[in-house]
């Protein structure tokens, strides 16, 4: 079993490191809410069942439905990371835009340069995990004023 490593604390805060997700303990704490998580979020973008299969890396359509019938279930690192980068990126878009265009964003097509006039979703399906990381450090700026 890993040991968690923790930082020291500057004025009371401690700064933890993110939780390690090979340790199978932390997957079964965390799973369970990430895909409840990721469910919602699919319903508030409005992202159909074949592109939310593919956001999870192509997972099959038994599997998929599976999560939605039964979302008590222990992930992966790959499954766990993948959605906390949607989490982060769905808290992003809600802290920059109203409600309608966040939920929005991710289906309209875009004219910044990353993504070449597709659409935010498109872009995280061709480029897997690495475009999901994109948007969220896109987002995060423009939350930096960046």
């Amino acid at each position: 079993m890993a040991a968690a490593l923790v930082l020291p604390s500057i004025a009371g805060y401690a700064f933890d490191v993110s939780p390690d997700l090979s340790d199978l303990k932390t997957r079964e704490r965390l799973s369970t809410a990430a895909v409840r998580g990721f469910l919602k979020i699919m319903d508030h973008w409005g992202i159909k069942d074949p592109d939310a299969r593919q956001l999870l890396g192509g997972i099959s359509v038994g599997s998929y439905y599976n999560w939605k019938k039964q979302p008590k279930r222990i992930l992966d690192q790959d499954a766990l990371t993948r959605i906390s980068l949607l989490l982060g990126i769905f808290k992003a878009l809600n802290i920059l835009y109203s409600e309608a265009l966040a939920d929005a964003w991710i289906t309209l097509p875009n004219r910044n340069p990353m993504f070449r006039g597709a659409t935010p979703l498109a872009y995280m399906i061709q480029r897997g995990q690495p475009g999901m990381v994109h948007v969220r450090q896109l987002l995060d700026a423009r939350r930096g004023g960046q």
